[in-house]
């Protein structure tokens, strides 16, 4: 049975972008097939903790002597990774916060980048290998080239280093810009921007959730 993990990470619960797309991407795929199953983690509704310590970054056989991990944060992150890695297909809400990915995103990545796990270290350990992922990447403003705040963006680039190149993951990325030109005046004049570059990402997403499914 096909799975699809879906992960949103926005702390706005009533008009979010990211959420609205994510879910778009969610509907269109599941309609694919009855047999299509979801599985849907809400990170800001359902925040995961902080890693408790260092040693969850390594492998456990790669843990020095010294390294003790809690049970129950042992146990968390085996549930992550068992989840993204029998999903068929992952799609991850990523608003932009401060120029960066929510922290509720982060905690996730930090409990699935696991050197020796779900990355190469003293193996060709590389379990989500060629597995497709969809970030929905929502921002007020504009970050694409020739624009004043070109080079700002750190929440693609990371989840393009993290998700790709680490783990590996076949990677399509979906911008929404413009997002707060609705609610700054200063901003009015840039509306019909902002609903093209959603109504962009609403067909794009469409299009990959059935090309995926």
């Amino acid at each position: 049975m096909p799975q699809l993990l879906h992960l949103d990470s926005s702390a706005d619960l009533s008009n979010s972008v990211s959420r609205a797309v994510t879910a778009h991407f969610s509907d269109v795929w599941h309609e694919q097939s009855p047999d299509h199953s979801v599985i849907h983690r809400d990170l800001h509704r359902d925040p995961l903790p902080h890693l408790p310590t260092s040693a969850m970054h390594w492998a456990p056989h790669l843990r020095t002597p010294d390294e003790a991990v809690p049970p129950e944060a042992e146990a968390l992150q085996k549930t992550l990774i068992d989840e993204v890695i029998s999903a068929d297909v992952v799609v991850i809400g990523a608003p932009m916060y401060n120029w960066s990915v929510p922290s509720t995103l982060k905690a996730w990545i930090d409990y699935v980048h696991v050197p020796g796990v779900t990355v190469p270290f003293d193996g060709p350990t590389r379990p989500l290998q060629g597995k497709p992922v969809v970030v929905v990447s929502s921002r007020g403003n504009e970050y694409g080239a020739g624009t004043p705040d070109f080079g700002t963006d750190h929440a693609v680039p990371l989840l393009q280093q993290v998700l790709g190149a680490a783990l590996g993951m076949d990677l399509f990325v979906v911008v929404v810009d413009l997002t707060l030109a609705t609610r700054v005046p200063a901003m009015a004049t840039l509306v019909p921007r902002s609903r093209d570059s959603l109504d962009t990402a609403w067909v794009a997403v469409a299009d990959l959730a059935a090309r995926l499914g």
